[in-house]
């Protein structure tokens, strides 16, 4: 029996939103498997964290050198050419200029221009000149480390990285920080965990040592070492967030309960840390816990009242509780902060009106969602409230103004708008819908098969095979359409031999299948073998007591002689589908 596309309320979709509020980011993924958090120092001083950690060095003393004409003559030709957007040709002269004059600022001039030109080679030397005459620029150490890094070179980076720690060690802690920064672009992620034990290794008091030796360690998969790090990192400063953070999620694929407790115990005893209770609301939220969850939110939005986002996830909770008078209250609280996206508000007030049976309500709320991810979903539903209400051209009127992006949204209108024109008795106007949206997709598969569908229960059989054929060519391995074109042979008793090897085939592709197994055992039927038959048909009411399905079955067991059976399991079918019409020709046929 092959499978019939109905047109279906459906299900309201709550997603499990990880909000995060403004001042709380989101922890950084480094890969597949292990979400790691980002380091960064912690600090009094927004402006001071900002600043890289440059130790204090003594004056640079500057070459003594009289300006020639000849000197000046090429400091302008330089600044000429770079302005008339010649930067390599300006690279060249203030590289000859900064091996001339030996002069640190003209090598850092130099550098820029060869980095402008994006001549990286020279880049790098000019950077080597500077740092030769001002060996303790942290700035050119670090954008040397930078380029050299970018362009693979790990160990030619190895020498400046430890003098950029070894050059202010009591802010070797922030060094780290940046250096993990700069290394977390690498790609060979074992080679960088390798040189990242080497430079934590003389800092073992360094709280972002452990860190971001933490970090490096989870991206390989080294999930034992990243556990050791972060707790000495925590033992080193208990009050540490995203340390507390980072071991919460170094456990939480294995072992989620002992996670959760990391973070539990840890805002017990700092319960101001409200990064960590952010994070530890979200993994509530994941292990499906939405009680617990909707009250650290609950108690986030208490703290930053202002804040939409956490309004809307504690709606979203309540939402998923079944709470609807509780979630309604909560979704109008976000939205009258005006700071969330107000669309996706009024997308939930729909879901919620529909959930409530309240089609008017619901239909008003999405007539407010003007644009955002759900404008798309916001307008068929829209449309199946009003073709509910009766209204099909407003229905197929909301549907033909809705701006599909995708040539898979396209096909969903097109099914929907025949799907209504089939409710309202009008097969042939829907039929005529799907060949009109098959000019513009002729070979997208769902739409083939939707048309071959409707075109035999037509009557139009040619074409239902020709255009089956069609989507077996475009998807070879689609069992429906196998088992609809073996059905329909089967049923109409011809081929039968044909027919019987598609939806063979079918089943080979689908063996679970209860309409495919139904059809294998039609076939057997119509070849004469009753008891293969009766085997398939039993095993396919048995897995869904369709009332096709039963129409079948019954039929088998009559002509096998067992009446009785056959007008029980009709019997049982009409109870929940009296109005079928296969089951009734069926039952009519053999009862008349």
């Amino acid at each position: 029996m092959p499978n019939m596309t109905i047109l279906k309320r459906s299900a309201i979709f709550i997603p499990l939103l990880l909000i995060a509020c403004a001042h709380a980011p989101q922890p950084v993924t480094e890969n597949k498997q292990v979400a790691v958090v980002e380091a960064e120092p912690d600090s009094n001083s927004e402006a001071e964290a900002e600043q890289p950690a440059q130790p204090a060095v003594n004056p640079v003393a500057l070459p003594k050198l009289e300006l020639t004409e000849s000197m000046l003559y090429d400091f302008l030709l330089g600044d000429v050419a770079n302005q008339r957007g010649r930067p390599e040709l300006a690279a060249q002269i203030y590289w000859e200029l900064a091996n001339d004059t030996q002069d640190p600022r003209v090598a850092q001039r130099a550098a820029k221009l060869a980095y402008d030109a994006h001549q990286m080679e020279k880049t790098i030397d000019a950077l080597k000149l500077w740092l030769k005459l001002e060996p303790g620029s942290f700035q050119a150490k670090q954008m040397l480390v930078t380029l050299q890094l970018g362009g693979g070179k790990l160990d030619d980076a190895r020498p400046y990285l430890v003098e950029m720690l070894a050059a202010n060690p009591a802010q070797a802690g922030r060094t780290f920080i940046q250096i993990y920064q700069l290394l977390a672009r690498f790609p060979d992620k074992d080679a960088v965990f390798n040189l990242l034990r080497e430079l934590t290794e003389p800092y073992p008091t360094v709280v972002e040592a452990h860190l971001v030796l933490a970090q490096a360690a989870a991206v390989v998969n080294k999930r034992v070492r990243a556990l050791e790090e972060v707790r000495k990192a925590r033992e080193l400063q208990p009050d540490m967030e995203k340390a507390a953070m980072l071991e919460a999620q170094l456990l939480q694929p294995g072992s989620p309960n002992q996670a959760l407790d990391v973070l539990k115990k840890f805002l017990k005893a700092y319960p101001a840390a409200g990064e960590a209770q952010l994070f530890y609301a979200r993994m509530l939220l994941e292990q499906k816990q939405y009680p617990e969850a909707r009250r650290e939110f609950q108690q986030l939005l208490e703290a930053h009242p202002e804040s939409a986002d956490l309004a809307f996830a504690v709606a979203m909770l309540s939402l998923e509780m079944g709470e609807l008078d509780r979630a309604e209250t909560e979704l109008r609280q976000a939205l009258s902060k005006g700071k969330r996206d107000e669309s996706t508000v009024y997308y939930y007030l729909g879901q919620l009106g529909e959930a409530r049976k309240s089609d008017d309500a619901a239909l008003q709320s999405y007539r407010q969602v003007k644009e955002g991810e759900y404008l798309y979903s916001a307008r068929l539903r829209m449309a199946y409230l009003l073709q509910k209400d009766g209204k099909q051209e407003e229905a197929r009127e909301v549907l033909h103004q809705t701006v599909a992006q995708t040539n898979q949204e396209r096909v969903q209108l097109l099914l929907i708008e025949a799907q209504l024109l089939r409710d309202a008795k009008q097969p042939e106007a829907a039929y005529q819908v799907l060949t009109q949206g098959l000019e513009k997709l002729p070979k997208h598969p769902d739409l083939l098969y939707e048309t071959a569908m409707l075109a035999d229960q037509l009557g139009k059989h040619e074409i239902f095979e020709q255009l089956m054929r069609r989507v077996i060519e475009a998807k070879p391995d689609h069992a429906q359409a196998y088992n609809a074109l073996g059905y329909s042979l089967l049923d109409r008793n011809e081929r039968l031999q044909e027919g019987m090897q598609l939806v063979e085939k079918a089943s080979q592709l689908l063996p679970d299948d209860a309409g495919i197994i139904d059809s294998v055992g039609w076939g057997y039927y119509r070849l004469g073998n009753l008891s293969k038959s009766l085997e398939f048909l039993q095993r396919a009411y048995g897995v869904n007591p369709d009332p096709e399905i039963a129409a079948h079955l019954g039929e088998v067991l009559w002509m096998q002689g067992e009446k009785e059976k056959a007008k029980k399991v009709w019997g049982e079918a009409q109870k929940t589908h009296p109005d079928n019409a296969v089951l009734q020709a069926v039952i009519k046929k053999f009862q008349p």
